[in-house]
């Protein structure tokens, strides 16, 4: 179960946290249409590279990761988005696409775009594409230590981040 491991890291760490199930959704948007939550309250995970390290960059499901921003603010030589192949290996607990954002469980970065910090709570897919995990944005911070940039732009496009 994807779940799993997520929810005894949150329980090791007495957060309350609240899961959702739904039908089968591939997007961040369905997920939110689906639960009835704004595009805008729901982070999607995206994983990039930066300088040849694998990170998570996370933003509203109504958004996009901006790969230019995002190695501006970072100084970094190189971004791009990772593909399926670069990190299916990372996540076996996950099913692929539906990574919760909490890199510090797969010991990677996170770079959270700084809307998300201005909602009480935050939403996110939980492992898998029919769960849904929503807790305080303060307990997020404090257990996942993101980064928080300015880091999202317009909206989201099936073919992009």
């Amino acid at each position: 179960m994807p779940l799993s491991k997520l929810r005894d890291f949150l329980d090791t760490h007495n957060i309350r946290y609240m899961v959702i199930s739904h039908s089968v959704a591939y997007t961040a948007q369905g997920v939110a249409a689906l639960t009835h939550i704004s595009g805008k309250e729901i982070a999607k995970t995206v994983i990039v590279m930066v300088d040849g390290r694998m990170a998570m960059a996370v933003v509203p499901a109504s958004l996009r990761v901006d790969i230019l921003k995002l190695r501006k603010y970072l100084a970094a030589e190189t971004v791009e988005l990772a593909t399926e192949s670069d990190f299916r290996d990372r996540f076996t607990d996950c099913e692929l696409g539906a990574m919760p954002p909490f890199g510090n469980l797969y010991g990677m970065d996170v770079f959270v775009d700084n809307s998300l910090a201005f909602d009480k709570e935050i939403a996110f897919n939980a492992g898998s594409h029919r769960e849904l995990v929503r807790m305080t944005f303060g307990d997020f911070r404090d257990l996942v230590n993101p980064i928080l940039l300015p880091l999202a732009v317009g909206k989201a496009r099936s073919h992009a981040a």
